[in-house]
């Protein structure tokens, strides 16, 4: 072989940043000793990887149709070297989740896998839908936890469990009397909604596709935590998952709203890419992720009494 394994990791650190210097800063290498050594891959094939636009670059047709074999070559070196070493475990997991799943539940299995297996690593990135598949297809995932659909031609998505969102208020709101509420009652209030691009808004905005009026939206946040507070405050009603809720609800301090005209129903899903290598540890995360959930119907459902 004619390449090096440092060739193929620069390469890989390249295409997910699109960047000579950010790839370097990556694999703290200098930003001279990048560019040559995937020069120097290109050359000895005498072929190119990237388009180059200015000091950026994209992969091409080639680069793309390599890039999944490269980063599973990366993946098994890694995994021969911890072997080698002496190490157990199933070396470094790049976990991505969007924020429902992160904050209540991603977390909770991240603990238990550290826990039964302390020689591996795991870094959790928590962000909406769109950023997640985003970063799967291009390879800087290596599994995602993700609330809203899929449509990416080069992800495989998998159902894990049923979930729902509820429309809310605070106990002192007017709404909080009835205990529902129909579309035109909704449509007149003050809204605290996720923003596009998270799958709760995506949920949300579906259920109300055939409503003429448009939703009051008085504010957009990026947090479940912070539309709680907002609502709490009584600044208006919002929509989340009954999971984010059931600690509220049992409280008091906020108050569910039925919306029969409303199918708030959906699925949180695994995703991966569909020509990456499926190592031990994404299998044996997933295992723990399903374990989680086995005998329940939906999200909020599970026994776990240190779930928030």
């Amino acid at each position: 072989m004619r390449f090096t394994l440092r060739q193929i990791g620069v390469f890989v650190a390249v295409a997910r940043h699109e960047s000579v210097s950010r790839a370097a800063e990556e694999l703290s290498l200098s930003q001279s000793a990048t560019s040559t050594a995937l020069g120097e891959l290109e050359r000895q094939y005498d072929t190119q990887l990237f388009d180059r636009f200015g000091k950026a670059l994209r992969l091409n047709e080639l680069g793309q149709a390599l890039l999944p074999q490269a980063v599973e070559l990366i993946e098994r070196a890694a995994a021969i070297e911890s072997g080698l070493e002496g190490h157990a475990g199933y070396g470094k997991l790049q976990i991505g989740a969007t924020l429902t799943i992160g904050n209540y539940l991603a977390t909770l299995i991240v603990a238990d896998f550290l826990t039964r297996h302390p020689e591996s690593s795991l870094h959790l990135k928590v962000h909406n839908t769109a950023t997640i598949v985003d970063q799967v297809a291009h390879h800087e995932l290596d599994l995602g936890l993700v609330e809203g659909s899929c449509r990416h031609p080069e992800l495989v998505v998998e159902p894990w469990v049923a979930d729902e969102l509820v429309v809310f208020c605070a106990p002192a709101h007017p709404l909080a009397k009835q205990a529902s509420a129909t579309l035109a009652e909704l449509a007149n209030e003050a809204w605290i909604v996720r923003e596009p691009g998270s799958g709760t808004r995506e949920t949300l905005d579906q259920a109300l596709r055939h409503q003429h009026s448009p939703l009051k939206v008085r504010l957009e946040l990026e947090h479940t935590e912070a539309i709680k507070r907002a609502v709490e405050f009584g600044l208006g009603i919002g929509c989340i998952s009954r999971l984010a809720l059931r600690e509220a609800f049992r409280r008091g301090s906020l108050v569910a709203i039925q919306t029969p005209e409303l199918d708030l129903q959906r699925h949180f899903h695994f995703l991966w890419h569909r020509r990456k290598f499926q190592t031990a540890g994404m299998r044996e995360f997933i295992s723990l992720c399903r374990a989680m959930t086995a005998g329940v119907e939906r999200s909020d459902q599970i026994e776990w009494s240190f779930i928030p």
